[in-house]
C-alpha cells in the first residue's frame, strides 16, 4: 500500500490534493471555516471514493494549523466509509453498517483497521464499535475533532462518528498507543458527588477535588488549567492507564474531558522523559514492522501544546518521520480499540 499526504496552509484544497491519484480512501482535515466547502469540493473532485473527514490540525514532517490535510491511501488496500449516527444516544442502532462495511472488504483481524473521527460522546461510541471489532480482534484508531462535525463520502453530520475500514493487502497492521506519564508517588483517590454528564469530579477521597489537586502540587487555583499537561489523573485498566485531563475548575470540583463515575479508583500522573519514550515507541514499531509502508497516528491537542511549548514538536514529527511515510492528526481525545484517552498517541502501521 502507499500513503499519501497533501497539505495547504492557506486551505486551498486544490494544493492539497496536488498529485493524488487512484486514492481508495481519503481522509480530509479541515479547519472551522472552510470545512463544508472542503467536504463538498473533495466529494466532486473523487466522486465514489470512500472519505471521512473532520476539523483539525493534521501533520507529516510539519503542521497544518489552519489550512488543509489530506490524507489518503492508494494500491493495495480495500476500504469502505460510513457513519454511526445518533452517537449521544444511540448509535448501536446504525451498527449493521459496520458489520456489512467488514464483510465488503472481507475484513480479518491480521490486516485490517478502524479509524474514526468522532463528535463526542466518545466512550458509548468505542463501547459500540467494540461489540463488532472486539470479537474479530480487528483494532481501533482515531480520535475526536473540533466543532461536533464530522463527514462521511461527501456528506456533512453532526452528532456522529466516522470511520473507514481498512484492509492491507500486502501485509499486517498493528495498533499502538503511547503513554509519557507515570504515576506520582503512592497517591490513589476515590472520586465521589461526580456528573456523569458533564464529566465533572466533586470529590477525591471525600474532599473537594479541586483542593486536593492544588494541596498535593501546591499549585493556584489559576494554574490547574496548565498544570494537567504535567500532572493529569489516570484511571487504571489491567495493566494499562487510562489518562483523563482537567479541562477547568467548576467551583470546588474538577470539570475532565472524560468521564469519571462515583467509586473510581484514580492516581496522579507525572510527566516522564517523553523523549526517550517517544524513541521506545519508534523502535518498537521499526521491530514489528522494519520497513512500515505507512504509519497513521493521532496526538492530543495537550501533547501538541506541551510539545511546541518545549519546542520538540518539529523534532518529534520528524523523529516519527524516520519511521518512513508517517502522518496523523491532533485530536481532543483519542481511541485505542475500546479505550478513549487524553494526552496520549495512538497510531497504526500498516505492513
Amino acid at each position: 500500500m502507499k500513503q499519501f499526504f497533501g497539505m495547504s496552509q492557506n486551505g486551498n484544497l486544490q494544493d492539497a490534493v496536488h498529485g493524488l491519484n487512484n486514492p481508495q480512501l481519503i481522509m480530509l482535515l479541515s479547519n472551522a471555516d472552510q470545512f463544508e466547502k472542503h467536504v463538498a469540493e473533495l466529494e466532486k473532485l473523487y466522486p465514489k471514493v470512500p472519505s471521512i473527514g473532520c476539523i483539525g490540525m493534521s501533520y507529516d514532517t510539519r503542521i497544518v494549523e489552519k489550512g488543509v490535510g489530506i490524507i489518503a491511501f492508494t494500491e493495495g488496500v480495500n476500504a469502505a466509509a460510513n457513519v454511526l449516527e445518533e452517537v449521544s444516544t444511540m448509535p448501536v442502532k446504525y451498527i449493521e453498517r459496520l458489520q456489512q462495511d467488514l464483510r465488503t472488504i472481507n475484513a480479518s483481524s491480521k490486516d485490517t483497521v478502524c479509524i474514526d473521527f468522532c463528535s463526542g460522546n466518545d466512550a458509548c461510541v468505542l463501547t459500540t464499535f467494540y461489540s463488532v471489532l472486539g470479537p474479530e480482534n480487528i483494532s481501533l484508531v482515531g480520535g475526536t475533532g473540533d466543532a461536533g462535525k464530522v463527514s462521511a463520502n461527501g456528506k456533512i453530520y453532526q452528532d456522529a462518528v466516522a470511520y473507514a475500514v481498512i484492509k492491507n493487502n500486502n501485509g499486517r497492521v498493528k495498533a499502538y498507543k503511547e503513554n509519557i506519564y507515570h504515576q506520582l508517588g503512592s497517591y490513589s483517590f476515590i472520586a465521589s458527588k461526580t456528573d456523569k454528564a458533564n464529566y465533572l469530579i466533586g470529590e477525591l477521597n471525600g474532599r473537594p477535588a479541586k483542593q486536593v489537586y492544588q494541596d498535593i502540587l501546591h499549585i493556584t487555583e489559576q494554574e490547574i488549567q496548565t498544570q494537567t499537561f504535567k500532572n493529569p489523573f489516570g484511571k487504571l485498566n489491567g495493566h494499562d492507564t487510562c489518562i483523563i485531563s482537567i479541562k477547568e475548575v467548576t467551583g470546588s470540583g474538577l470539570t475532565c474531558f472524560r468521564q469519571v463515575n462515583d467509586s473510581d479508583v484514580l492516581i496522579m500522573l507525572e510527566l516522564g522523559d517523553y523523549k526517550e519514550i517517544v524513541r521506545n515507541t519508534i523502535q518498537t514499531i521499526h521491530k514489528d514492522f522494519p520497513h512500515p509502508s505507512a504509519v497513521f497516528s493521532v496526538n492530543c491537542l495537550f501533547r501538541y501544546l506541551l510539545f511546541t511549548e518545549n519546542s520538540y514538536m518539529q523534532d518529534y514529527l520528524k523523529e516519527m518521520g524516520a519511521l518512513g511515510n508517517h502522518v496523523g492528526f491532533v485530536g481532543y481525545g483519542e481511541h485505542y480499540n475500546n479505550r478513549f484517552v487524553n494526552q496520549s498517541m495512538t497510531c497504526v502501521a500498516f505492513e
